[in-house]
């Protein structure tokens, strides 16, 4: 088990940490893939949409790019796996309407639901930051396989509402927005420069190392480390053990 960690909330990382990063991958991303096209062509005139299409021709340098190539650039920050927010935008509504239909059902691994009741009927807070948008946070976290897990989550941020993943400023908003104090803020990513981002934030931080996950063999450097929630000391605001 790692340190034991005194804390009142844990953000949560989903890719790799919660969730296979494969699953997103292998079958959210050709998914959205699919229906770029018709999202761009159908609904430019939705408020997200026509947005994100903005920032699509900002970060492109291309004020004139049409429908067919706004979606050229997207499939290529899909190849590169690029957290880019219009791309993340732009697959949060896909997403959604995806779960509401029954098309898409989320994944979390086997440890993960029963920590996250664990911890929040001790009374920890649970966040999300991810870098998937927040409406496609929601949407995974309402379609799990064991029900609406929304319920126990107190907060969503993404890197439109918090910013990026790697800057300790995205942890010192996301500590302003929830009123807890950065000590008292522990994140679970399996990314090292989302962890250092965090402690230099004043977090705490646990890295998470499931095998076959990209971020395996690069290891956590520095932080305190976890196969899985289990191995997660945490003592909780009812807890003094």
């Amino acid at each position: 088990m790692t340190s034991r960690f005194a804390v009142d909330a844990v953000v949560l990382d989903i890719e790799g940490t919660t969730s296979a990063t494969g699953f997103v991958v292998d079958v959210l991303y050709p998914y959205s893939r699919s229906r770029f096209a018709a999202l761009l062509s159908e609904r430019a005139g939705n408020p997200a949409v026509a947005r994100a299409i903005a920032q699509v021709r900002e970060l492109t340098g291309d004020p004139d790019a049409d429908a067919v190539q706004i979606e050229k650039t997207l499939n290529a920050w899909l190849d590169e796996d690029r957290k880019a927010t219009p791309l993340k935008t732009l697959q949060g509504i896909i997403w959604s309407e995806g779960f509401a239909r029954g098309d898409l059902v989320s994944h979390f691994y086997d440890d993960v639901v029963p920590a996250l009741r664990a911890w929040h009927a001790s009374g920890l807070r649970l966040y999300v930051y991810s870098s998937g948008s927040v409406a496609a946070q929601r949407a995974w976290f309402t379609s799990s396989p064991e029900g609406d897990l929304l319920p126990l989550v107190s907060g969503l941020y993404d890197t439109e509402n918090a910013g990026p993943k790697q800057e300790p400023e995205s942890y010192r908003r996301i500590a302003e927005a929830t009123g807890v104090e950065p000590s008292r803020l522990l994140f679970l990513s399996d990314r090292p420069g989302e962890l250092d981002a965090a402690v230099a934030a004043g977090w705490h931080a646990v890295g998470v190392r499931r095998p076959g996950e990209p971020y395996f063999e690069q290891g956590v450097g520095d932080h305190a480390e976890a196969g899985t929630f289990d191995e997660i000391g945490i003592t909780s605001p009812r807890s003094t053990t």
